[in-house]
């Protein structure tokens, strides 16, 4: 498995207020399949021809290099030992390492297939800084058979070209990354591969000779392109990264001195973290529709556990209360050493308007909604819903499924059309006896049931939209005549005709629903 890094990052409010891009710090493979004294290369097919890949630091000592047929190599280094190249793989094992790495940064970016940005602004204090917070970093991945390298350095570019071509664990100072650049090769600032090529052919071998060159003839002999790299690498201009999780503010992070592992442990780890995050939302007015709470394994693996509100909230025991009844999916393994929690869906939030009509309670809403937060993240969302009106007079299309707490529309049901309580997913088939043309039936037949009909109102007709080809389910092109009745005991039926007496098909019966 192919290990690479890229860069975390620090801001230092001592020396300076703001930087232009986010500071990082990098760490770079040393090993595509974790070293040792046998050489070791990984192979892929190119236009029919086995190629090397990537090669470890033994292969390397032989002269072998990447792009170099594997059969050359196994020429000059028959004890050369080969893998197929996964670029799949390694991308998803790139992932979860990503992942593990918010231990040391929320926000971690995805450097191709051997590399991570990590932006450690105001994290490093945490390990007692940066240096001991890389040495940390790196001597974790070097335990699990994964050598890397790393660097600090206020850019990405910066970080990149330490991680990868000056000695390892070089943190450059504040603004101080030009000089270190100067003496590493032109490769190092992540040129394409016709100006890489183009630079040594020319006696121009390091940064240091590029940064004496004037920015025009740079431009005008190798493209906008080579000047925006060394940009990047200085600070003059801005790099994009794309992390992997959202940069948020609303995250909090416990780490333990001894990892824990009992249920119980697991429940106060999530009380505590919750009551922090949420002290800080009521500080700031805020409140969060979104939680999710991840366990990190001594071993690497993470155990999110996710919530929703229907509302914004920031009550750390009502979250909490919806959290706890998840830990039991969390396989704490050997132990958890670290439990972070993100909030998102974050928007103001102010306290609660009493009503003077309740007494001074709360509104209907605000009282309902731990019901419906327990009930929705039990069941799952669509499992909990509300039936609020659309504008269609097809009975099928009139209703639309809508968060249960979800401000309420302005349309609203004809009240001189009133519609059944329980309308089914699909009508039922019945038999009827009713008397010719429009009369509601005398009596009908529903689930071998046989119901006398003492009382009935309609017909109500409804056609098929003119713009689609038919009733969802129903015969194509035919209308509905609709009837509300009641039978001997009371119950009360919306039964309707579909088709017309006299046509080619003989018209059918059947039940849409009930009423209340």
């Amino acid at each position: 498995m192919a290990i690479g890094g890229g860069s975390l990052g620090k801001v230092d409010p001592a020396t300076r207020q703001k930087p232009n891009p986010p500071p990082s710090v990098g760490f770079a493979d040393t090993s595509p399949t974790g070293g040792g004294p046998v050489p070791v290369a990984l192979v892929a097919s190119e236009a029919g021809t086995r190629r090397l890949a990537a090669v470890d630091d033994a292969a390397a000592a032989f002269g072998l290099h990447v792009g170099q047929k594997a059969a050359d190599a196994a020429a000059l280094c028959p004890e050369l030992v080969t893998a197929d190249h996964d670029p799949d793989g390694d991308r998803a094992a790139l992932e979860v390492l990503s992942d593990w790495c918010v231990r040391f940064s929320p926000a971690v970016a995805i450097d191709g297939l051997d590399g991570l940005f990590l932006d450690i602004e105001g994290v490093a204090h945490l390990w007692g800084g940066e240096g001991a917070m890389l040495d940390d970093l790196l001597a974790r991945l070097a335990r699990w058979g994964a050598p890397a390298r790393g660097a600090i350095a206020d850019t990405p570019g910066a970080a990149w070209a330490l991680a990868r071509f000056a000695p390892d664990r070089t943190i450059a100072p504040p603004g101080g990354q030009a000089p270190l650049l100067a003496t590493l090769p032109v490769a190092a600032l992540r040129l394409d591969e016709a100006a890489q090529a183009q630079l040594p052919r020319l006696g121009l071998f390091h940064v240091g000779q590029l940064l004496a060159l004037p920015r025009a003839q740079l431009t005008r002999r190798f493209g906008a392109g080579t000047v925006l790299r060394i940009d990047q690498a200085l600070g003059a201009s801005r790099e994009a990264l794309a992390f992997r999780r959202p940069v948020t503010p609303w995250f909090d992070r416990l780490a333990f001195a001894e990892p824990i592992s009992v249920l119980d442990d697991l429940g106060r780890a999530a009380g505590d973290i919750t009551a922090l995050l949420c002290a800080r939302l009521e500080a700031e007015g805020q409140g969060a529709r979104r939680f999710e709470l991840v366990f990190h394994r001594l071993d690497g693996r993470d155990y999110p556990v996710r919530i929703g509100l229907s509302r914004p909230g920031r009550d750390a025991a009502r979250i909490t209360r919806l959290l706890k009844p998840k830990l039991e999916t969390v396989d704490p393994g050997f132990g958890i050493e670290v439990v972070t929690l993100w909030a998102a869906d974050v928007e103001p939030l102010s306290v609660a308007q009493r009503s003077l009509e309740t007494g001074g309670g709360v509104s209907l809403e605000e009282g309902l909604a731990p019901l419906v937060d327990r009930l929705v993240n039990r069941l799952g969302e669509d499992r909990v819903w509300r039936a609020d009106p659309y504008e269609s007079h097809v009975p099928e299309r009139s209703v639309v499924r809508r968060a249960p707490l979800a401000p309420a529309v302005e349309a609203s049901w004809d009240p001189e059309r009133p519609r059944p309580t329980r309308l089914f997913r699909r009508p039922e088939p019945i038999t009827v006896l009713a008397q010719l043309p429009d009369e509601p039936p005398a009596h009908f037949t529903w689930r071998g049931q046989r119901h006398r009909v003492r009382r009935a109102e309609g017909p109500e007709r409804i056609g098929q939209e003119w713009w689609r080809k038919a009733f969802d389910g129903v015969g194509p092109g035919k209308i509905r005549d609709y009837y509300r009745v009641e039978d001997e005991a009371g119950g009360r039926f919306w039964i309707y005709r579909q088709g017309l007496y006299g046509g080619d098909d003989a018209p059918k019966w059947w039940l849409h629903g009930l009423f209340g």
